[in-house]
């Protein structure tokens, strides 16, 4: 993995998305005329994981942030099942009133894409191989907001999209205890 990559990401419907991911420093950075900025930032000592973008699933070593106002960010551990590499994204302190109901989830949903939901409204597939290129796929009729592919965009640069199937990731749990 490139310890700094800089891609610009032609989005249908919000323009150029700037995206700005420092593996080994543990830095993500998205942004553009037609979006918030968004950080995503792991916390300094905290053990590489190189599987993972930003460095670590762990989410009390990570934090974010949209146009400044700080998120509650929750990715889950990632083991024996699709849903489990899911990552959680809700708005937290003061301003969190004003936008209540605002919930984005990216759950995998295939090899190598995720599903971007906003209240369990589906909003788009997002595709990332974690060298910080994203694209996004808009589901027709869904009216994501600038805020959504923001979010979105941060989400699966920093922790990829996709994985494998449960009888795959079960078969190499089980191979890994026994050898």
């Amino acid at each position: 993995m490139h310890p700094f990559s800089y891609v610009s990401a032609e989005d249908a419907l919000f323009g150029a998305v700037g995206i700005e991911l420092d593996h080994e420093a543990g830095t993500l950075a998205v942004g553009g005329d037609g979006v918030p900025r968004t950080e995503i930032r792991r916390a300094a000592g905290t053990p590489l994981e190189s599987h993972v973008p930003i460095g670590t699933r762990d989410p009390e070593r990570l934090t974010m942030s949209v146009d400044g106002v700080a998120v509650d960010l929750r990715p889950a551990k990632g083991f024996l099942t699709r849903k489990s590499y899911r990552v959680d994204v809700a708005r937290k302190g003061p301003g969190a009133a004003a936008t209540a109901g605002y919930g984005h989830r990216l759950v995998p949903v295939s090899l190598g894409t995720s599903r971007l939901l906003r209240d369990g409204t589906l909003l788009g597939v997002l595709t990332s191989t974690g060298d910080g290129r994203v694209t996004a796929e808009w589901e027709k009729g869904a009216a994501p907001v600038p805020y959504d592919a923001s979010v979105g965009y941060a989400l699966a640069a920093a922790f990829g999209t996709g994985a494998e199937p449960m009888w795959k990731l079960a078969w190499d749990a089980v191979l890994g205890t026994f050898f």
